[in-house]
């Protein structure tokens, strides 16, 4: 018996989401899109019963997990998508890997493999809800509240998880997931950018403080170099540039050029896109540091709370002043907290660099990684091209030789990739840059990814004879 018909009927036993009996219009997709965009900004405005707003959240270390995750303190939106993602990426890996046998051109293998990754995503929302409340993310609660809360935060996982399926299952344009994380990385955009609210020394936004330092004659620089990570100009200009340079970096490709052996030798080229892993490696990265950092706040802090073992001081050391809210202070994790502004960076210049090295280290590794498990390695890309017809001009008709010939562009292109997505993001993290490093990658790629898809559907819907030869 395989592993998948192990996992997969605990998952089709938790009720799931049919595809539409009928094509929905772009238009359709459109309203049910923002209806599912509305229930997600809901449950994150929706304060979970018996937990007090006015008490702190933990791990305020990992805010920029936060965004990418989509969560928000205290709310219904605790854990946001980061079960779903870890569920995903857990399933990805083990099936690129051959660890789990399955077939996704059958239909009955895609079948078992998303009922297993639903049961993966409980699995996860439970480990995560319970590590929450037992490491006191939410104060101290008796047993009664604790069971309700790990209530309210399950049935938002399963909520969340059924919207997801929702759009991925043709209700909707692209997934839940891409769109939550759009939503939350343009939300904290658009707060630290115009926000009003006064905080400790002025205005929160970065634009409104611009405002606040000429009208209170101070000197100009405090508005680009802010102290305690508040949001201030060169975060602002810092999320315009990268942005822009995204875009940019996003339409280039290496072209290969190749003939189709049943059209008499017709030449055309196929483009390996510039940013060949886009932006997994980095998001696998953060996803380790989050885990890390999470394991080391809320079971290190138990099992050392004094900071008096020598070797679990190695992993990490912890300032407790705020039980619910550890701080690292030494160890391997001080330097996997990412660093909130340049005024932060230039007083913890050890974290700062030690972080960033980290991160662009392994973003390239798990460039390489993420190529081999997910198929696009040469190999993988040899194989697809073979079975199109297709060959490269001047060399044989074989995998073998094909794979040969692409496994140098490939390997530059991942190595390349890896290094540049890793430096991206920790350059903005420096630099503060507004929704920070990694959300802004994964915005302008969902962007990219919405836009090219509604571009196909309505080109679908003028030409529905060309979904038998897109294969849908």
């Amino acid at each position: 018996m395989r592993v998948i018909d192990v996992l997969a009927p605990p998952g089709d036993a938790i009720p799931g989401v049919k595809k539409p009996a009928k094509k929905t219009t772009i238009n359709e997709k459109l309203i049910w899109t923002g209806v599912v965009l509305l229930i997600y900004l809901a449950m994150s405005n929706v304060f979970l019963y018996g937990v007090s707003p006015s008490v702190t959240s933990a791990f305020t270390q990992l805010n920029a997990l936060r965004i990418i995750f989509a969560s928000t303190n205290d709310t219904l939106m605790q854990l946001g998508i980061g079960p779903i993602v870890t569920a995903g990426l857990v399933m990805q890996i083990l099936v690129g890997s051959k660890l789990i046998d399955v077939d996704l051109s059958s239909e009955d293998d895609r079948a078992k493999f998303t009922a297993s990754q639903r049961f993966l995503t409980m699995v996860f929302a439970v480990y995560e809800s319970v590590a929450y409340i037992y490491g006191g993310a939410f104060g101290q609660l008796n047993n009664e509240l604790k069971l309700v809360v790990l209530a309210q935060l399950l049935f938002a996982s399963y909520v969340v998880m059924l919207l997801d399926e929702m759009l991925q299952k043709g209700w909707g344009i692209g997934s839940g997931v891409s769109l939550f994380i759009l939503a939350g990385v343009a939300e904290s955009v658009v707060l630290d950018s115009v926000s009003p609210v006064m905080i400790q020394g002025g205005p929160l936004g970065s634009l409104p403080y611009l405002l606040y330092v000429a009208q209170n004659h101070l000197p100009l620089w405090q508005a680009f170099m802010r102290p305690f990570g508040y949001p201030d100009m060169t975060g602002f200009v810092s999320f315009i540039g990268v942005t822009l340079l995204l875009i940019w970096l996003q339409g280039m490709s290496v072209e290969i050029p190749v003939a189709y052996e049943k059209a008499r030798g017709l030449r055309s080229k196929v483009p390996l896109q510039f940013l060949y892993v886009s932006n997994v490696p980095i998001l696998l990265a953060l996803i380790l540091f989050a885990q890390l950092l999470f394991f080391g706040e809320r079971v290190l802090t138990i099992l050392n709370p004094g900071n008096v073992n020598p070797w679990f001081n190695m992993i990490g050391t912890f300032n407790m002043t705020n039980p619910a809210n550890p701080v690292p202070t030494g160890g391997i994790l001080y330097f996997f907290q990412a660093p909130t502004g340049i005024a932060m960076s230039l007083s913890h210049p050890l974290e700062t660099i030690g972080n960033f090295l980290l991160l662009v280290g392994f973003s390239v590794a798990f460039a390489f990684l993420w190529v081999e498990v997910s198929g696009m390695s040469a190999r993988d890309q040899a194989d697809q091209m073979v079975q199109a017809g297709l060959q490269i001009p001047g060399f044989r008709k074989e995998s073998v030789v094909i794979e040969n010939r692409l496994r140098g562009p490939i390997r530059a292109l991942t190595l390349v990739s890896g290094l540049l997505v890793g430096v991206i993001a920790g350059v903005a993290d420096v630099l503060g840059a507004l929704g920070t490093g990694m959300g802004i990658l994964l915005a302008v790629g969902i962007v990219f990814q919405i836009y090219q898809q509604m571009v196909q559907e309505e080109f679908l819907e003028v030409y529905p004879g060309l979904e038998k030869v897109l294969g849908k």
